[in-house]
């Protein structure tokens, strides 16, 4: 698993089920500062739309979403 941008942050959301992993990253965002980077590894393919949904309702910023395998990778900067 090749880390694809440098973030300041990381969440192990791996086989948490829907909608832990959203309510984890939701928790980690409020505790950054604007324009810190979490990398989250989920395996919930619903964390795919939930993150652009958030991100979207609450101004941060979706920088990258991939899979690798059954692992899906987010990145996500704090508004």
């Amino acid at each position: 698993m090749a880390d694809q941008f440098d973030h300041d942050v990381e969440l192990d959301a791996r086989g948490m089920a829907c909608p832990i992993p959203l309510i984890q990253t939701k928790l980690m965002l409020n505790s950054m500062q604007s324009g810190e980077v979490i990398k989250v590894i989920a395996t919930d393919a619903g964390t795919v739309r939930d993150f652009q949904t958030h991100c979207r309702l609450a101004g941060h910023e979706v920088i990258k979403q991939t899979e690798e395998g059954p692992l899906i990778l987010h990145w996500i900067r704090r508004g």
